[in-house]
């Protein structure tokens, strides 16, 4: 099957896994000491398709050999100010970056569609 496909379910799963720690961030809004997460996904995709090799702290990591290898990470945000009780989480932001991802995620669904429709096409006919 088309590259294509399987690209685009990782991409919809790193949408979806980013929506869900969006969620969690917010909802840990007031949380003594809680560090904001987030999923990185299309600047690994973007440093793979340039060929940029990842950094690998260890020799049993595993190297992307293709695009459809590149899988969401999930890590801790620290470039944002840490409020007095510890907690990172800044509702803007939050709410900003699930605006994005909405966005992002909803122009997947609609690609992925498309190109399903076009394979329906091609069958049908």
């Amino acid at each position: 099957m088309d590259p294509t496909y399987n690209l685009m379910k990782n991409a919809l799963d790193a949408a979806s896994m980013r929506q869900e720690m969006i969620s969690s961030n917010i909802a840990n809004v007031n949380t003594d000491g809680y560090k904001v997460n987030k999923v990185e996904f299309e600047s690994i995709l973007d440093n793979v398709s340039k060929g940029t090799t990842m950094n690998k702290t260890s020799d049993l990591h595993i190297g992307f050999e293709n695009l459809n290898e590149v899988t969401p990470v999930v890590s801790k945000r620290t470039n944002t100010s840490v409020k007095e009780n510890g907690n990172n989480v800044d509702i803007d932001i939050e709410m900003a970056e699930e605006a994005s991802n909405s966005i992002y995620y909803n122009g997947l669904v609609t690609q992925l569609n498309a190109k399903y429709a076009m394979l329906r096409s091609v069958i049908t006919k």
